[in-house]
């Protein structure tokens, strides 16, 4: 493709994200490409490139946009990138060629120039286009990070790191590190998760033997210490209650040893489908699933009957705005709203499963104290039967190595502070009754 071609590509993608606000852009970005084959590898970089180049700096794009008295278009936006971030001249893009872009007018030719002259950052721009944080989210965040706001915001604009799990079921990390290596593929230990690998650069993975076979899965390792802090034991009953595509399930079912009941639920069945895929490949074999249907009984009927259970629940994501920056612009306050909703529900649901003694751990990709922390206060107020497990004793009692990250009585993982995605996670043991007293 020639480059006016790219952008073309590039600008079409774009419009397609417009038309599907609610879908994820990597889904739309992937069926896009895949009804145009003929682009080829490195073209497809390019147009990617400069694709998700725009939506992670959306907000500031149009903000100069605006600013020029001019409303984004995803013509304008690749205008406004490829000036103030690229520092590129658009007039040498935006030619009519067999496949390229319509050619500049007047006016554009002006805004194009006007904005090569500017940095992307302005003092005119309020705390939250500066910082790229959505309003709804940014006093949330504020509530969280305080002076370190801007420290985490940078880290949050960055690229995520791709992190693997080894699976103890079929080898153990110094095996899988070495077979990784064997064909080309260098990586490091993580600090925190005893089972992780850091791929050294974005080589990819997926046909890899080490994946292909089930030695590694692809797993961030704030969520790797989720699954960890839940404490799965041989011979237990775990339920993964918001199971998704069961990452966290195959790491609780590798800790069991494939022994004992596992029990990955979800409302998706595409989801649980993929699920049962990747525990095979896994080879977990005590593992099984369910799917939650209206008016579904099954946590009525197994009440009390769960050693641990895990509620990784639906929520906002901000902790994973560098791996999905389109997330901060199809998210709204209303969302939250419903989010939080949610997530009261799920878990006041999920809490009947809990057996007295046993743990009930939630958690989120969220660094928003209203999906965290406020939700846990709010639960514990109506569920006084359960109680805290602060994070030292659940980090201890997981026999996770060194000390936790952080000192407070949840686990809190942030990009700047710990290098993963965004994670909170509370562990909550439901008080067993008193012993009979003696005859």
């Amino acid at each position: 493709m020639t480059p006016p071609a790219r952008i073309a590509a590039a600008i079409d993608l774009l419009a397609a994200f417009t038309a599907q606000p609610r879908r994820p852009a990597d889904a739309i970005a992937h069926e896009f490409f895949r009804a145009r084959r003929y682009i080829g590898g490195g073209d497809r970089r390019e147009v990617s490139d400069t694709v998700w180049g725009v939506v992670r700096e959306h907000a500031r794009l149009v903000w100069w946009l605006r600013r020029g008295g001019v409303e984004p278009s995803p013509r304008l936006l690749v205008l406004a990138f490829l000036a103030l971030v690229q520092n590129r001249a658009p007039a040498t893009l935006f030619v009519p060629d067999l496949y390229g872009p319509q050619a500049l007018d007047r006016a554009e030719q002006a805004l194009a120039e006007s904005l090569r002259r500017q940095p992307l950052l302005h003092p005119d721009m309020p705390q939250g286009v500066a910082l790229n944080l959505p309003d709804w989210a940014i006093d949330g965040l504020r509530a969280r990070f305080g002076e370190a706001l801007a420290t985490e915001a940078a880290a949050m604009q960055g690229h995520a790191p791709v992190d693997l799990r080894v699976n103890l079921l079929r080898g153990n990390r110094q095996t899988a590190q070495a077979a990784l290596a064997g064909e080309g593929i260098v990586t490091e230990t993580t600090l925190f998760s005893p089972w992780g690998l850091r791929l050294s650069n974005r080589t990819p993975i997926g046909a890899a033997r080490a994946y292909t076979e089930g030695l590694v899965e692809i797993q961030d390792e704030g969520s790797q210490l989720i699954a960890a802090l839940c404490d799965a034991r041989p011979g237990m009953r775990v339920a993964d209650f918001c199971a998704g595509a069961a990452g966290k399930t195959l790491a609780m079912a590798m800790n069991m040893a494939n022994k004992g009941r596992i029990t990955a639920c979800d409302v998706s069945a595409p989801r649980l489908a993929g699920a049962s895929r990747r525990l095979a490949r896994a080879g977990v074999d005590n593992a099984e699933t369910h799917l939650f249907n209206p008016g579904d009984k099954w946590a009525k009927r197994r009440a009390a009957t769960f050693d641990r259970v895990l509620v990784d629940a639906p929520c906002t994501g901000t902790g994973t705005w560098r791996r999905n920056p389109d997330a901060r612009h199809r998210t709204g306050a209303t969302d939250l709203a419903e989010l939080v909703a949610k997530q009261h529900d799920i878990l006041d649901t999920a809490a009947v499963l809990v057996r007295p003694g046993g743990l009930l751990v939630y958690a989120t990709c969220s660094l928003l104290p209203e999906e965290d922390e406020q939700q846990v206060d709010r639960f514990l107020t109506k569920h006084p039967d359960f109680s805290v497990l602060p994070l030292a004793q659940a980090w201890e009692s997981a026999g996770l190595p060194g000390a936790p990250p952080g000192e407070g009585p949840h686990l809190v993982m942030t990009p700047a502070r710990h290098g993963t995605d965004g994670f909170f996670a509370a562990v909550l043991r439901r008080q067993a009754p008193p012993p009979s007293p003696s005859p």
